[in-house]
């Protein structure tokens, strides 16, 4: 499906900034949908074929439906063409640049609808209007009668005036960096202000936001900047919403704004009503968000917890570690030494995923760093092998990317393996460039993974199924059991070894 971007390109000759214009509409205007009980459709014209300038064919390039009424249009029209008596009352209303609410209802199909036009114009570099950009069209639905409630009544009136405050090019206000037009909304509390800032409406459920903060007497009459600074825990905080109100009064689109009082938390959204450039009041959209506040903070506990136990996780490995280090030099036996110190190496590995996780906001780890780290490690042990002090250069080709850490602790500790297993097996004294080669990639939710040296190759009478190496015990039983995957130990035809891992990366 074409964006309404997309669209408006293909079919128009309008500019960027207009494009600009109607995109931040098209994310503002769920509010005039529910305020008005009526489905928005978005209309642009269009020259096809036979149309002609007096009577232009019209493009739906966006739509969205009300949440406080029932749909006109069961259907989708984004992308409908549409010309002719139809639509006239659309061409009126772009020609003429005024609110078009003449006319019968008319029917589609079963459905009875009430057609209304609000031509849509922007606000250019020097603050005046520009010609007539694009059609609104106003449809609601009228086949669920209603009794005309002081709530309806209020929501309705303060849809006129946003209507007329989009012919005007003065609404949607202008978006604040990093803020979405998600919330609050007109089902969250609605608080609608007279010029002078006090409240002639409130919503029930803008009452009940405001109960929550402590104020248990109804809203009407109250003046809200005042109330604001009197409910506020901190004399600041407060302040600044207060100054929020008194900026939509004066024809301003503040910032969203959260206010806290005694644990309970509102959050409020202030736009001012300038219908024909005349301030007439604000909307204060309000919507208690207590209980979401109170889960972000247990997750940032939890969060924070979990970093911690990584953090002691961490720093008990290396404890472990250090102890075994200390042990290993206390032993005369060769073996006993060889077998404690590739203990100290196994533990390290998996301290190095829980170091990582510490410093990570979810459980989830950049693997490559890791893996960079561990084969480091293992080149500077090579010497140690061979006696010698050759000297094996570590590769990685590809990137493992951001692996959560059910897969990254054992994922780590048989690479650990495979890496000590080449450079302690596959090369002699003589080995001219000993490299050792890890290779990554991903593919359709499985992690692929190559050790490849360039060694002496594998013995004709290698089994890795029967081997009983503690180091290959390790890398099939962690690749097999935990990782749920599978490897296989080959040798290459242009010489040296290698092992290939497949992983699965779904969710266990």
């Amino acid at each position: 499906m074409s964006t309404l971007r997309d669209l408006v390109e293909e079919h128009t000759s309008l500019g960027p900034a207009d494009i600009d214009h109607l995109t931040r509409l098209a994310g503002d205007w769920q509010l005039i949908s529910d305020l008005s009980f009526a489905d928005l459709l978005l209309w642009v014209p269009v020259s096809t074929g036979e149309a002609v300038a007096s009577a232009p064919s019209f493009l739906c390039v966006a739509q969205v439906r009300p949440t406080t009424a029932p749909t006109a249009y069961q259907d989708d029209q984004v992308g409908r063409i549409v010309g002719g008596p139809e639509v006239a009352h659309l061409a009126i209303a772009r020609q003429q640049g005024r609110i078009w609410r003449e006319g019968d209802p008319v029917w589609y199909g079963d459905t009875p609808a009430r057609h209304e036009a609000v031509p849509v114009r922007r606000r250019r570099a020097d603050g005046e209007a520009s010609e007539v950009i694009a059609v609104v069209g106003r449809d609601t639905n009228l086949s669920t009668a209603r009794t005309p409630s002081q709530l309806e009544l209020n929501y309705l009136t303060s849809a006129d005036d946003l209507a007329q405050m989009v012919a005007d090019g003065t609404f949607p206000p202008p978006r604040h960096p990093g803020e979405t037009t998600s919330a609050p909304r007109v089902g969250d509390g609605l608080i609608r202000l007279d010029g002078s800032g006090k409240v002639t409406y409130a919503s029930p459920n803008a009452q009940s936001a405001f109960r929550r903060l402590g104020h248990a007497s109804h809203l009407v009459g109250e003046d809200l900047a005042a109330l604001f600074s009197r409910l506020a825990d901190d004399p600041l905080e407060g302040s600044e919403a207060s100054a929020r109100v008194l900026a939509a009064l004066h024809g301003d689109s503040p910032a969203r704004k959260e206010i806290e009082v005694r644990g309970a938390t509102v959050l409020t959204r202030a736009l001012p009503l300038i219908p024909a450039g005349v301030p007439i009041g604000a909307l204060i959209l309000a919507r208690d968000v207590t209980e979401v506040r109170r889960r972000d903070r247990a997750l940032i506990t939890k969060d924070a917890t979990i970093r911690e136990i990584h953090h002691r996780v961490k720093n008990n490995l290396q404890t472990v570690a250090a102890l075994l280090r200390l042990q290993a030099r206390r032993v005369d036996a060769p073996e006993a030494r060889a077998a404690l110190e590739e203990s100290v190496r196994r533990v390290a590995s998996i301290a190095l995923v829980h170091e990582t996780l510490a410093m990570s906001a979810d459980e989830a780890v950049e693997f490559d760093g890791i893996v960079d780290r561990v084969a480091t490690a293992a080149a500077e042990v090579a010497g140690g092998f061979s006696g010698s002090g050759i000297s094996v250069r570590m590769r990685r080709e590809g990137s493992f990317g951001v692996l959560p850490a059910e897969i990254a602790t054992p994922l780590v500790m048989v690479l650990n393996e495979l890496l000590l297993n080449a450079v302690e097996h596959a090369f002699s004294d003589d080995t001219p460039d000993a490299e050792v080669v890890i290779s990554a990639h991903r593919f359709r939710k499985q992690l692929q993974v190559a050790v490849a040296d360039n060694g002496r190759g594998l013995p004709e009478d290698f089994n890795p199924a029967t081997a009983k190496r503690l180091g290959l015990q390790i890398i099939r039983t962690l690749t097999t059991g935990e990782l749920r995957g599978s490897i296989e130990m080959r040798n290459r035809p242009e010489g040296g070894a290698e092992a290939l891992l497949e992983v699965p990366l779904t969710k266990r």
